[in-house]
């Protein structure tokens, strides 16, 4: 969901629905509030669309992922630095 576009539809939308309520109702009073709720509920809808996509790519991420994270920290699967925290400390651009 690109943001440009999604804004630049909804105003679109909005705009047609604005003009609908009008010649339906011919009052502007009538036709500003329940545009606004119209927003309002596109906003809600774009929100909870994209609350679903990170869900589900959450959901997946985790069925391919190839192991769990092991529940206890201490317990002999905890994961080894390859790197000496020493050479991190050392000044300079390279580590010999």
């Amino acid at each position: 969901m690109f943001a440009p576009r999604f804004v630049m539809s909804m105003f679109g939308a909005l705009a047609a629905f604005a003009i609908a309520t009008y010649f339906l109702t011919g009052s502007l009073a009538t036709t500003a509030i329940q545009t606004l709720l119209c927003a309002v509920l596109i906003q809600v809808g774009y929100f909870l669309a994209v609350l679903f996509m990170v869900w589900k790519e959450a959901r997946e991420r985790r069925k391919s992922s190839p192991g769990k994270l092991p529940a206890d920290p201490t317990s002999d699967e905890k994961q080894v630095t390859k790197v000496p925290l020493r050479r991190l400390n050392r000044p300079g651009h390279f580590n010999s």
